[in-house]
């Protein structure tokens, strides 16, 4: 069984940040300001609750939301009624009152209050330095991650790097997207220092999701060559290699291999567990069926002239005519679609119908494919075109050879021919496109695709979300709820 660092939190964190109808409360419940973050015990209770806040045990946290069903990769799916917020944002025709602004707001919030309740009282800790070390550079990079993830989502934000300690310092006007980027490669870089290379509990922060992060903000601003370089030192590492087969990432039995880079941990049976299991399964599992993939997106792979796919596909999505995750016929009438996603989702004998909210498959946000992309398309925006290719041809080269390890795929042993050549070094543009149509495939359902849309500019988002809904100008970034701006005038 995996080993899980996620421990109950014994107190309450009620303050949210940027909420400020909360911003004015102390800490509260077993524990209060005046006697907690006194004792190594404190401090991993407040790093625990920090952790808890990211994951998906709960339906607040609703990055698939922001992630796929905005793109062109999904629609909301569900019964037509269900939640009916979601299909505004999908639509981008929403107000501020929408439900799922409000959601994610709230959470990612949440969770930076309390990374800062836990950073100012820090000099009270009585603990082992190192260790204390440790955790405070979590929550750093915890708190870029949440900045990473609420800036790409909103735009201009609030950025507080220090608690709320009296009413009067409630209001806060938002800072630029380029602001919220700098206290990012800030966290960051002040975090790399006491972060492990390889920490001692599964699913804490590493240098290599730091320096992974990093890289991402810096792909993000188009700084290539910092992203290129925070690569290099991930690489250095010598920790991260792709997994022979590409569907043991999304499998309960193989996660935290050496290719998840950051994974947020899930755990079932002590309210730990995964409510997207789901969200995203079949009604038939007693699931919602949410986020399903359009035809637009299984289209997106490729083929060979004798029609064999991507395994990529099917290890991503089910449909007709292949098996579901029980070893059924997969059943198009499940959903709107004919496609449900398959990475979040675990067979019935993991977890039973009774208990499908309860799962206890982990969220990998980065995986080494990743950074191998990132690296790809950071040496071909700096014009080294011809070594670009390398790193996006070895996750082209694992996609196809998964017929070498996988002896669940037909014809298991060997490759078949002409499936996913080797992109060939051409022009700067030509690489360009096929570095982002593997971003697509190989991250698909994994809730980046709107966020890469949006950081290619105008005219890819317009043509993959359709001009007839979408206004890049206008849309790329989602309003501040309503709740937020009634709490803090200054954010409109």
């Amino acid at each position: 069984m995996k080993k899980i660092f996620i421990l109950f939190a014994t107190f309450t964190l009620v303050a949210l940040s940027a909420c400020n109808d909360f911003l004015d409360e102390k800490l509260e419940g077993t524990y209060s300001t005046g006697t907690f973050y006194k004792t190594a015990a404190h401090a991993e209770l407040a790093i625990t609750g920090i952790y808890n806040t990211i994951s998906f045990n709960s339906t607040n946290n609703a990055i698939w939301v922001f992630g796929d069903v905005v793109s062109d990769d999904a629609v909301k799916g569900g019964n037509p009624g269900d939640l009916s917020d979601v299909a505004f944002l999908e639509e981008f025709n929403y107000s501020r009152s929408n439900e799922y602004l409000d959601k994610m707001w709230r959470q990612y919030y949440e969770g930076i209050t309390r990374i800062n309740f836990l950073l100012y009282y820090s000099d009270n800790l009585v603990m082992d330095d190192v260790r204390k070390a440790e955790i405070l550079a979590e929550a750093k990079f915890l708190r870029a991650y949440l900045y990473f993830n609420l800036v790409n989502i909103y735009g201009e934000i609030p950025l507080r790097t220090t608690p709320v300690l009296s009413p009067d310092a409630n209001g806060l006007v938002k800072s630029s997207v380029a602001t919220v980027y700098q206290q990012i490669e800030k966290d960051l870089t002040e975090a790399l220092p006491a972060l492990k290379p390889k920490p001692s509990k599964v699913g804490e922060a590493s240098q290599g999701a730091a320096y992974g992060l990093l890289a991402k903000a810096n792909l993000y601003e188009g700084k290539w060559q910092a992203s290129l370089d925070a690569i290099t030192s991930l690489e250095a590492l010598g920790l991260y290699a792709l997994q022979p087969v590409y569907k043991n990432n999304f499998i309960d039995s193989t996660q935290n291999n050496s290719e998840s880079i950051f994974e947020i941990q899930h755990i079932k049976g002590v309210s730990l567990g995964s409510f997207l299991n789901q969200f995203f399964s079949p009604a038939v599992e007693n699931g919602y069926f949410f986020n399903q993939p359009t035809a637009n997106f299984v289209n997106a792979f490729e083929k060979t002239a004798t029609n064999v796919y991507d395994p990529r596909l099917d290890y991503t999505v089910g449909r007709e005519g292949h098996k579901w995750m029980n070893g059924e016929d997969f059943d198009p009438a499940w959903s709107s679609t004919g496609f449900l996603g398959r990475k979040h989702v675990q067979p019935l004998h993991e977890v039973p119908a009774g208990t499908k909210g309860d799962a206890s498959l982990n969220y990998v946000y980065m995986r080494y494919a990743d950074v191998l992309l990132m690296k790809a398309e950071a040496l071909n925006e700096l014009n080294r075109t011809a070594d670009a290719i390398i790193p996006l041809n070895l996750v082209r080269k694992r996609a196809r050879e998964s017929y070498l390890f996988d002896k669940g795929l037909a014809g298991y042993g060997t490759v078949p021919a002409a499936l996913l050549p080797d992109v060939a070094a051409s022009s700067q543009s030509n690489v360009r496109e096929a570095i982002r149509h593997e971003r697509r495939v190989e991250l698909g359902f994994e809730f980046h695709r709107y966020f890469d849309l949006m950081r290619y500019g105008k005219t890819a988002a317009e043509n993959a979300l359709g001009t007839d809904v979408f206004n890049y100008e206008t849309k790329r970034y989602f309003l501040i709820p309503q709740s937020e701006i009634d709490t803090n005038p200054l954010v409109q």
